[in-house]
Parts: structure tokens; sequence; C-alpha cells
């Protein structure tokens, strides 16, 4: 059976999302990050750097949630588009659009936002306007079409998902009244059955939710050069 690396955080849950549209047997393998267990030397054989998610598929590991879909769509033969050279651009070019761009900038925005000692007005500054940007352009291309690549829900739209749904938290509660399309989207998916059972995967296990000294440690290792 296929298992599943996973943390209650944006990138796992577009995984957690396909497996369940896909109606994919899996296990799930919790790993906390907060507790330094994306640090063992059992998960680096899998995701040598570190993150999560990741699959081992029979003989098969993923890592980075944007190939994990990918390959998941092209196994199973679900939520891709049509089978031409030009549908397959864009959805190449949305997926990895969200792989560097939505994520990387949400996700520093987050760090710096909530995390970051002062001073830190630049890096937020930065951050919050290059996140605010990318999912714009994710507005843009949702106000003239029902999903990212047409009128059919595919993996892109997954990818987007999980991040979407942590939008308050990167840039606040009040950004969605400049994303109407956006939302429209993030409802519409929230309302799937199987987005319902990604979201519940969280009640499964007790994953330490404090930011402590250690929890530090843990996430931000980069922190020790300033110790030193």
């Amino acid at each position: 059976m296929l298992k599943f690396y996973y943390h209650p955080s944006p990138n796992p849950l577009k995984v957690a999302l396909f497996l369940e549209e896909a109606s994919l047997p899996y296990e799930l393998m919790p790993v906390d990050t907060r507790k330094g267990e994306q640090h063992s030397p059992e998960f680096l054989k899998i995701n040598p750097n570190a993150k999560t998610p990741a699959i081992v598929d029979g003989d098969v590991t993923v890592f980075d949630s944007n190939a994990i879909l990918l390959y998941l769509a092209e196994k199973t033969g679900q939520f891709l588009p049509e089978n031409t050279p030009a549908a397959r651009g864009q959805m190449l070019s949305w997926l990895m659009f969200v792989a560097t761009g939505i994520g990387p900038y949400s996700g520093q925005a987050v760090h710096f936002k909530h995390f970051a000692p002062e001073p830190k007005e630049y890096a937020v500054n930065r951050y919050t306007f290059e996140a605010e940007r990318h999912f714009k352009l994710l507005d843009a291309q949702l106000a003239k079409h029902r999903y990212m690549l047409g009128d059919t829900y595919t993996l892109v739209d997954m990818a987007v998902w999980g991040w979407a749904r942590a939008l308050p938290r990167v840039l606040g509660a009040e950004i969605w009244s400049s994303l109407p399309n956006l939302k429209r989207h993030l409802d519409e998916i929230n309302a799937r059955p199987a987005a319902q059972r990604a979201e519940a995967l969280q009640t499964r296990f007790t994953f330490k939710t404090e930011i402590d000294a250690d929890a530090r440690k843990q996430l931000f290792p980069q922190n020790a050069r300033l110790a030193g």
C-alpha cells in the first residue's frame, strides 16, 4: 500500500486531497515537524530535503508536493487535462507556478510575519507583496474559467487549494475582498467530500502545536548559525 508521509500543512494537504478524490488506498505516516521528525535518518532516506509530504509507492519514492500530484495523476490517469500539447503546457505552467511562486512566497510571508525577529519590515513588505501579486494572478485566471485549466477540475486546482485555504494566515482575512474568484474556487473545493476528508486527517494524530524553543530549533535550523 502507498505510504503517505504527512503533516497538516498546505503542501501535504494537496496530496491528501488527490488521494481522497482518486479513492486511492494509502497508509498515513505522520511526521511531526515541530518535534523534528523530518530530520530523522529514516525520513531523510525518503526525502533528503527533510520536508513533507513524500510518498513511497512500492519501489517508487517521490517527494515535493507538486511532483507527487503529477506522479499520481499520470499513474491513475485522473484529474489531468485533455491530452494535447497545448493543454499539457498550461497544466505544467500553472502547476510549476504554484510550486515556484505561490508556495515559496506564501511560506516566507508567514515566516517573516509570525516568526522572524525584528527588524523585519523590509522582508515582510517584500514577501507579502509578492505573495499577493502571485495570488492575484490566480484570481485573474479564475475570472476567465471555472477551474484553473478551464471547465475541468484537475490536479492544478488541488495544488491551488492547498495554499488558498491558508491565505488568511499569509495575508490576513481581509485579502478575500480583492480575490473574489479565488474565494469562489476555494469555497467550491471546500464543499467537496474529498476535501473534507483531507482536512479531517489532522484529527487522526496529535501533532505538536506550540512553537517553543525546541520547535524553533527543528523548524528553523538556520538560526544555529546566528547563535554561533
